[in-house]
């Protein structure tokens, strides 16, 4: 089972990826096109604060899921009768049983091994108390990242990750055990992640994410936002960009991964507001822009809909 969660989680990672590319599409080629009078400064915003927040997400979601490999194998830590062992391809781990809290080090070693696109340094620490396990109900286990440097290869370009973030299993179980359990949640939430750019600018940003994974003819990953601002609900991340402009990300319904659609996102429409652009992406659509149920190949459809400033719109149907 956590080869198959890990397999899903990777998935997931490319297809976020996929969202927030495809959300700003619209807008450069709205201003390609020059039909609404966008200024070019906006386009310019969207496209870097997109390339910023899908490297930040699915950095931070990978490290979420180095930290449950180490979590469930070992039986100090997890709770588990039984002992495995758990590699992370681009790190070494230590594991401390008798301090208060115990830890789990990850230090990441420049490999390429996991992903030929990017490298990791640093370090990130899990913490948790004596007497805790990660199979408990509300157990809870403190994720943070020193100097965590994330280069991808293409441009040289880097994001540096520090700060702290609280990772809950709300429901309690392990993913080992999902089968059985039925349903299994995971939190995780932070208030002070401090994102160092390659102009050397940082933000510290917010996030607040929630994981609910279930068992249905494979295993079923549904991801939400759950911070609410005034009549923004389901936010999973926002802050301050690097330009010094706020934004918020959110679910308007649940991103659902399913394994027996070849663990691809099936359903669900996330949103992205600035100052002066929202964006909207569905997911699951035929090429009508209708929901459609699983393909067995092919494609799955994406609409995007762009609002930029003075109610100026475009909608787009892609393949995905």
């Amino acid at each position: 089972m956590l080869a198959i969660k890990t397999n899903c989680t990777k998935m997931k990672n490319k297809i976020l990826i996929l969202s927030t590319t495809l959300l700003f599409l619209a807008v450069i080629i709205t201003s390609c096109k020059k039909e609404n009078g966008t200024p070019s400064d906006n386009t310019a915003e969207a496209s870097i604060q997109s390339d910023d927040q899908s490297r930040f997400s699915n950095e931070s979601e990978a490290v979420a899921n180095d930290a449950d490999g180490a979590l469930e194998v070992s039986p100090s830590f997890s709770g588990r009768l039984d002992r495995s062992q758990v590699v992370v391809c681009d790190a070494s781990l230590v594991f401390d049983s008798l301090s208060n809290p115990r830890t789990i080090t990850i230090t990441y070693n420049a490999s390429t091994s996991c992903n030929a696109t990017r490298t990791r340094t640093g370090v990130v620490v899990l913490s948790m108390a004596q007497g805790v396990h990660w199979k408990d109900a509300g157990a809870a286990v403190s994720i943070t990242y020193q100097n965590l440097k994330i280069t991808r290869l293409s441009d040289n370009k880097s994001i540096t990750i520090n700060g702290t973030q609280t990772y809950t299993n709300v429901t309690g179980g392990l993913l080992f055990n999902l089968v059985a359990l039925g349903t299994v949640t995971h939190t995780f939430t932070s208030n002070n992640m401090a994102v160092t750019f390659d102009d050397n600018t940082q933000r510290s940003w917010q996030v607040a994410e929630q994981r609910v994974f279930t068992y249905n003819n494979g295993v079923v990953i549904s991801t939400s936002g759950t911070h609410t601002e005034g009549n923004n609900t389901n936010i999973a991340e926002w802050g301050i960009n690097r330009l010094g402009h706020t934004f918020a990300s959110s679910t308007v319904t649940p991103l659902v991964i399913r394994q027996d659609c070849s663990f691809r996102v099936v359903s669900g429409e996330v949103k992205h507001v600035t100052p002066n652009v929202t964006a909207t992406a569905t997911f699951g659509l035929d090429a009508t822009g209708v929901p459609t149920a699983c393909p067995g190949s092919g494609h799955y459809y994406l609409k995007v809909v762009w609002t930029g400033p003075g109610g100026t719109s475009l909608t787009v149907i892609l393949p995905y």
